[in-house]
């Protein structure tokens, strides 16, 4: 394919991803604002007012970088794992695999999606937490840089999900029980510091741990990680995850019989 049919071929792939979760915005988009509402007003103004501060912070200030990234983490990766079932579903993934589209292209198409949906809701969650709190960007590179990175990660994430499920069953299982317990364990609500020695040892096997507390560097100037270690972690695993997808859609895992 030529280089514009490649670039046509990829814009037609993420228009499409963008249309499908912007057409259904009541179930996409107002979800995560109206959850990470609720967040904030029974953690950050009812319960934080008798917490007070953590590291140095207001408590609102202090969990508003990890509700941003929880909310852009589950968005990505939701995205991505229910627009690729569905095509797998309905059959129409067909069309795809007997076009000359190369994997890659497919690849980034759909993971490019997955993340203008999960940076959408996490500048509407960012929004929405300017109605708590104020607070100043220690270093906007780094908060760029990591949300960017992490929906990427999980837009992979979701799209190896979504080439292993047989059915519709199979795509609420990781979420539910791997994404949502390491999320609400990777310190969105707490610094592993409050934790016993031993357990901060096991909290430091979480990866989210690190993504969350280099984007809460990145607003407030503290983390419990090394934030270069916590980026380059990331990548790590965006090199991983992509060169498994890549060889996933070579094969048809999950999607030839």
């Amino acid at each position: 394919m030529s280089p514009h049919a490649i670039l046509t071929a990829f814009l037609t792939i993420v228009i499409r991803e963008v249309r499908r979760f912007t057409r259904i915005w009541p179930q996409t988009m107002l979800p995560p604002a109206v959850t990470m509402t609720l967040y904030f007003i029974i953690f950050g103004n009812l319960i934080g007012s008798r917490i007070g501060q953590m590291g140095g912070f207001d408590y609102m200030a202090f969990i508003v970088p990890g509700l941003i990234m929880m909310s852009v983490i589950t968005s990505s990766y939701a995205n991505v794992v229910s627009s690729f079932f569905s095509m797998k579903f309905q059959r129409s993934i067909e069309e795809l695999l007997v076009s000359p589209v190369p994997n890659g292209v497919i690849l980034a198409g759909y993971v490019a999606g997955g993340m203008a949906r999960g940076l959408s809701i996490g500048v509407i969650v960012t929004l929405v937490s300017q109605v708590f709190t104020d607070f100043q960007i220690h270093s906007l590179a780094l908060v760029a840089v990591t949300v960017v990175l992490t929906s990427a990660l999980f837009s992979l994430g979701g799209f190896i999900n979504a080439m292993l499920a047989t059915k519709f069953d199979d795509i609420s299982i990781v979420p539910t029980f791997v994404l949502t317990p390491l999320t609400y364990l990777g310190g969105v609500f707490y610094s592993i510091d409050l934790l016993p020695e031993f357990w901060q040892g096991v909290s430091m096997a979480n990866p989210i741990l690190y993504m969350i507390n280099a984007f809460r560097y990145g607003f407030l100037g503290v983390s419990d990680v090394n934030v270069y270690a916590a980026l380059g972690m990331i990548l790590v695993f965006i090199v991983v995850l992509s060169v498994a997808c890549l060889r996933m859609l070579a094969r048809g895992k999950g999607i030839r019989h």
